[in-house]
């Protein structure tokens, strides 16, 4: 029996490759850094009251110190639980995410909230994460395998025959398979009697 493809073999079996979760955890905090900088800008815009340039860090620091926070213990987390467990799954990122979600609420000081950002937090990151993690649907990986090749297989994997589509479609309008111009003289012999004879191209 022939071997099969990587892609019918990813639901039989799954491939672990150990995580740099401190390489992670700094990507994080500099995507959620620069987020909360954004943000942080956007309020002090905002204010009624004219506090400079500085009320970026000053007046509305929390919200870059929160979200560096929340980005990077999500991924450290993550890919720490990842590490441990030797699993890529959903569970790391719920792991993750109420993880972060959890630091959010540590600025109340109040347990309630502190877990209920962190059960929040964990729905909704879990729930996007184990429906393909893409708003375009779910998109299989397999290790090894560049996107150009994967495209390739799919396009070979599901591409029609020819004769099926054009027995769907029909002949004409543009559409001449081989053979077309004879049947088409057939045709118009046996509708209107006459004979169209072919014209050569090619100078006598």
């Amino acid at each position: 029996m022939a071997n099969p493809h990587p892609i019918q073999r990813l639901a039989e079996e799954r491939f672990f490759h150990q995580k740099d979760a401190v390489k992670s955890g700094i990507q994080g905090a500099l995507v959620g850094g620069g987020a909360g900088l954004l943000f942080s800008a956007v309020q002090n815009s905002l204010a009624k009251h004219n506090v400079g340039a500085w009320g970026v860090f000053t007046r509305t620091g929390g919200t870059i110190a929160s979200f560096t926070a929340i980005t990077t213990i999500y991924s450290f987390s993550k890919d720490a639980a990842a590490n441990l467990r030797e699993k890529d799954d959903s569970l790391n990122t719920a792991i993750g995410s109420f993880l972060g979600g959890a630091s959010l609420g540590l600025r109340t000081g109040r347990m309630p909230r502190i877990l209920g950002y962190g059960a929040a937090f964990a729905v909704v990151m879990t729930a996007f994460d184990y429906t393909g993690g893409s708003l375009r649907g779910t998109r299989t990986e397999v290790p090894g395998m560049d996107e150009y090749e994967r495209k390739e297989y799919l396009r070979r994997n599901r591409r029609r025959p020819i004769d099926e589509t054009i027995t769907d479609i029909g002949e004409g309008r543009g559409i001449e398979p081989s053979g077309y111009e004879e049947r088409r003289r057939e045709r118009l012999k046996e509708k209107y009697g006459v004979e169209i004879k072919p014209v050569s191209t090619l100078a006598e």
